[in-house]
């Protein structure tokens, strides 16, 4: 399973960047998350795992364990399943555009159970969803 999105944001990519992967303030903008528990220290970088306690929009809560397995700032950053019922990466490169930054969006992973059987559904819920995150943080982003 494959999903994709490209979006502007109109401010640098060092902000948006810094944002995304700041774990404080994921709930933020990934509004199923319910909350996030640092599980290594330090600032957020190459390896920093983090649990999230997250609540589909149809389903019952559920922990994941996530880790930043690429973290290049200002560029690309890349978080991992761990550990967690939906094994679906994400990947978020970010270019200068003007003022602004553009950032690309791509999400992978194998899907199983009944979730594999209705892929093309499950597919564009996925789609929908982080269509209305990259929403919540171009505006949180754009505010400051």
């Amino acid at each position: 399973m494959r999903v994709e999105e490209t979006f502007a944001v109109a401010r640098p990519p060092e902000v948006v960047f810094d944002y995304v992967t700041n774990p404080e303030k994921l709930s933020a903008w990934q509004t199923s998350s319910r909350s996030v528990e640092p599980l290594t220290d330090g600032p957020p970088g190459p390896g920093s795992q983090f649990r999230e306690r997250v609540k589909p929009q149809m389903g019952k809560e559920f922990e994941q364990v996530t880790e930043f397995t690429e973290f290049e700032r200002p560029h690309r950053v890349h978080v991992h399943i761990v550990e967690g019922p939906y094994p679906v990466d994400g990947t978020w490169s970010f270019e200068p555009d003007g003022d602004g930054t553009q950032v690309h969006f791509v999400a992978e992973g194998e899907l199983t159970g009944l979730m594999k059987l209705f892929e093309p559904i499950a597919r564009r819920a996925i789609a929908r969803q982080f269509a209305g995150y990259h929403r919540n943080l171009r505006v949180n982003v754009e505010r400051g």
